[in-house]
């Protein structure tokens, strides 16, 4: 595809401000983090029913408690995974979340059957998918912000080995950073790459404009960014900000061709037009629902961090 100087820059644009929110919300306490998150979950949620909508039309007559009840229940998958430290008084959370989730998973049924008389299992399944690809992968980002997956400075192979002082201090930031940066380099380094020398389609069903070189390219560069800034700045280990840039780029671009697949079935362009040259919620965050759960199985199974 053709280098477009227009469209570099008002993507370029879009994406510093995307950076600059993500970090505004990212460092500035744990309740601007859970904000933020809120807001994706949200927005991607409003966007992913739309879709849906339009694959099947039956899913637009899902009633109003079933549409904003679903949303509500993700949330609550949200609060179950944010960290204790995020409370009310002595209230968590944690708890609210696993409560409301729990008055969900009996009441969304009940109601469901007494406004429309009948249980559509294909509409509640898609409900059910949007549960697992956005709100979990959302909940899942809280608790890796949260640090509570690890103990710094009680693995001597922890990335967080030989730093003190201040950068001791903010273990929880540094995961999410590699992720949101993993997805931004990844992104805008296959874009450059693709629109230079990309020739050979990646999978022109699904996404027609995606290059081998391109995504190839993308996830090198991404990978060798992110070691490089993980080694000489953070001081961390190479191998743990390699082995979490890579599984990030991977699983980010099966979750970009995932979204291009619903909008191909859905026969739009963007999933909404809230980000100029990157689209909608959804458009935006696609790469980072998908890479989000991979990462915390590399650090629950492997014990990465």
């Amino acid at each position: 595809m053709a280098f477009n100087l227009q469209t570099f820059r008002t993507r370029t644009l879009t994406a510093v401000f995307f950076v600059l929110v993500m970090l505004a919300g990212l460092l500035l306490n744990q309740w601007s983090f859970f904000i933020l998150f809120t807001i994706i979950h949200f927005g991607c949620w409003r966007e992913y029913q739309k879709l849906i909508g339009l694959i099947h039309q039956s899913y637009n007559d899902i009633t109003p408690f079933h549409r904003y009840g679903v949303m509500l229940a993700g949330w609550s998958i949200m609060l179950y995974f944010a960290s204790d430290a995020i409370r009310i008084g002595s209230l968590t959370f944690s708890s609210v979340g696993w409560w409301l989730g729990l008055v969900f998973v009996f009441g969304l049924p009940i109601v469901e059957i007494l406004f429309s008389r009948q249980l559509n299992l294909k509409n509640i399944g898609y409900s059910a998918l949007g549960l697992l690809y956005i709100s979990l992968s959302c909940g899942l980002m809280l608790n890796i912000r949260s640090g509570e997956l690890w103990m710094p400075g009680e693995n001597n192979e922890s990335i967080f080995k030989g730093l003190s002082g201040v950068l001791a201090s903010l273990t929880g930031y540094v995961v999410p950073l590699i992720i949101i940066a993993s997805m931004w380099i990844n992104d805008t380094m296959a874009y450059i790459v693709g629109s230079l020398i990309g020739k050979t389609p990646f999978w022109p069903s699904i996404s027609p404009k995606k290059t081998w070189e391109g995504t190839v390219g993308g996830i090198v560069l991404c990978v060798v960014t992110v070691t490089l800034i993980g080694v000489y700045l953070i001081k961390g280990q190479a191998l743990p900000f390699m082995a979490i840039s890579l599984t990030a780029s991977l699983a980010g671009t099966g979750g970009d061709l995932l979204e291009s697949k619903i909008k191909r079935l859905a026969g739009v362009k963007d999933s909404g037009s809230v980000m100029p040259g990157h689209g909608g919620f959804l458009d935006r965050f696609d790469s980072l629902l998908v890479a989000v759960p991979f990462v915390w199985l590399l650090i629950v199974v492997f014990k990465i961090v």
